[in-house]
């Protein structure tokens, strides 16, 4: 399927009987381009039938945080305690919505179950996701609550100094509150999730997905303690050096600590374990065995969202079948084209120009 196949069937998604010029609108593209293009679709098995029916495909529930980023990046060693000249600049973020955002990209079916506030934050965090292809309706909206926020501070080199959240609005994602949401998850081809949701909340999500596959990110140490109950029930754990090391209790300064961790991790149940070791690369283990990549070749720009479009190619490569080493280079590829990107998600991410740059 090509890049612009894909963004034509994630459309069709959201609204089956989008007239074909609407399409042509959205896409900057003709009309007889689009009916070409849903012609190849129709003959690639894609779409059936009149008024676009869509071939079945299993879909994946992203379920957890939804941000504004606001991104400032120096423009020369930072001075702390002064003012700094760079730039600022925000976009759509959120660890459940920014892996979401790219599954659509790379021509999933994704659907997202977050909690946004009544606000011009909130309603262009919904526009611009749904745009990506996303599924929203999932999405809550509290009008008398503010938008999850994510201030942070980069580096000249691309590296985060320092971040602030303002996520006090996913305390409100209660079970009772996702209740709404329970026929979507029991559906779902796989969850992924992250633990910006409360204790209660993952509790009611591991409970109601049964035993679809589970992809957990931890987002941080401390918030990684949320899953220590349910290390059993999870498919696929992408932490990093410090959330491996504070769920363990294992040393992991040196890579030659990543195959122990990984080893207790599989002692509790989980199945699959992608861990982040930095520049030292990404360590791999599962039921097929284990591996290392080295870290991601590229021109780093901006390193936010990197580790929410490595899950989204996890979960992208169990979508298809795919071996989980060839998931998790895949997935180093998604890293490496938003690493590149100055946004929190590259609008260029497509299953084309992962292979393309896999291939380079």
């Amino acid at each position: 399927m090509t890049e612009r196949e894909q963004q034509i069937l994630s459309l069709l998604r959201l609204d089956p009987l989008i007239p074909q010029q609407e399409l042509a609108d959205q896409l900057g593209i003709s009309r007889s381009a689009v009916a070409g293009h849903i012609m190849n679709l129709v003959q690639k098995g894609h779409i059936r039938g009149k008024g676009y029916i869509l071939a079945e495909q299993r879909y994946i529930a992203a379920v957890g945080g939804a941000n504004m980023d606001i991104v400032g990046s120096a423009a020369a060693e930072l001075r702390h305690g002064d003012s700094n000249p760079g730039q600022v600049r925000c976009s759509p973020g959120g660890v459940a919505r920014n892996v979401a955002e790219n599954l659509a990209r790379l021509g999933a079916d994704c659907r997202l179950v977050s909690v946004v506030g009544d606000d011009i934050h909130g309603r262009s965090l919904l526009e611009a996701t749904q745009r990506a292809g996303v599924d929203v309706r999932g999405c809550l909206t509290l009008p008398d609550a503010a938008t999850s926020t994510y201030l942070s501070i980069q580096q000249a080199d691309g590296d985060m100094a320092l971040a602030i959240n303002d996520m006090d609005i996913l305390k409100r994602l209660t079970p009772e509150r996702l209740q709404a949401q329970r026929e979507l998850v029991r559906h779902a081809g796989a969850v992924v999730a992250d633990t910006n949701l409360c204790a209660d909340a993952l509790a009611w999500l591991i409970a109601e997905s049964g035993d679809k596959p589970l992809f957990i990110d931890p987002v941080s140490a401390f918030k990684a303690e949320r899953i220590r109950p349910w290390l059993s029930r999870i498919h696929t754990l992408k932490p990093n050096r410090l959330e491996a090391a504070a769920l363990s209790g294992l040393p992991l300064e040196r890579p030659e600590h990543a195959p122990d961790a990984a080893r207790w991790f599989h002692g509790q149940g989980v199945r699959r374990v992608v861990l982040s070791m930095a520049g030292a690369g990404i360590y791999y283990s599962g039921e097929a065995g284990d591996g290392w990549l080295d870290a991601p070749d590229c021109a780093i720009v901006n390193t936010t969202g990197s580790g929410d479009a490595l899950m989204a190619g996890l979960a992208w490569g169990w979508l298809n079948e795919l071996p989980l080493a060839d998931s998790v280079r895949f997935a180093r590829g998604c890293a490496a084209l938003t690493l590149s990107s100055a946004a929190t998600n590259n609008p260029s991410l497509s299953r084309a120009a992962v292979e393309a740059y896999l291939n380079a």
